[in-house]
């Protein structure tokens, strides 16, 4: 979806209601929301209106790092708005209401990641400055709440020490969508499947970036302002009058 910094959560809301119905046009069975902003601020709105299931990773990595903690001292990073919503305090005080949670918005991460910077000195001096009160604090288990943050996962586990208990969303949502295609009978065995990356501006980016990120090719990226996107029009067309409401 389209960069969130700074984006309202309607506008957030809207445009990954858009996207996951064009996946709808695709045949899925199951829709994974991997961006903690889009999980936050539009998970009810998608779960509430798709027949598949859905999963975000705010729950998954929440549960995660609750059967994690042993101080009950949980800390989590991400973008502000993730940070604002506080969609991982309510999804950890669900789990526990014991536990506390202690939130930081990294806003100079996600670039410091894009520009490749994750090994240069200013990502440790970024990780320094923004994760020194959440050391402070004496957490043991700390949520990496952004798809970019797993890059920086060395400098942060540097910083942090060995003490504290790094979480990584993605593994996180990994192991719950297979435990619910289990659950559901919808596992499919072997390794013979395809992936097909669908972008709305940018391709050429997203490819670099997400290769990077991936750690291989991403081979074709295809944008939805061509043909691709109108194949959702009926869809976006039948649903446009509860985006209104946001």
């Amino acid at each position: 979806m389209p960069n969130s910094l700074h984006r309202s959560p309607a506008t957030v809301t809207k445009y990954s209601f858009e996207n996951a119905l064009f996946l709808l046009t695709k045949g899925i069975k199951m829709l994974v929301i991997a961006c903690n902003t889009s999980s936050a601020l539009s998970m009810g709105f998608i779960k509430r209106r798709l027949p598949v299931p859905v999963v975000g990773v705010i729950n998954a990595a929440a549960r995660e790092a609750a059967s994690k903690t042993a101080k009950g001292r949980i800390g989590v990073i991400g973008t502000k708005g993730t940070i604002k919503s506080g969609a991982y305090e309510r999804a950890m005080n669900r789990i526990n209401p014991e536990l506390t949670v202690i939130t930081r918005s990294c806003p100079l991460f996600v670039p410091i990641v894009e520009e490749g910077m994750e090994h240069d000195r200013i990502a440790y001096l970024a990780a320094h400055q923004y994760l020194s009160d959440l050391k402070s604090a004496r957490i043991d288990v700390l949520v990496m709440g952004c798809t970019h943050y797993p890059m920086l996962e060395p400098v942060i586990q540097k910083v942090m020490g060995k003490q504290v208990d790094v979480v990584n969303t993605g593994k996180a949502t990994a192991r719950e969508v297979r435990a619910v295609l289990e659950r559901r009978s919808l596992l499919r065995s072997g390794r013979d499947g395809t992936t097909e990356y669908y972008v709305t501006d940018g391709p050429a980016a997203f490819a670099e970036i997400g290769g990077r990120i991936l750690g291989e090719s991403l081979g074709r990226v295809r944008c939805l302002k061509g043909a691709g996107f109108k194949e959702a029009v009926p869809f976006l067309l039948s649903y446009r009058s509860p985006c209104r409401s946001l």
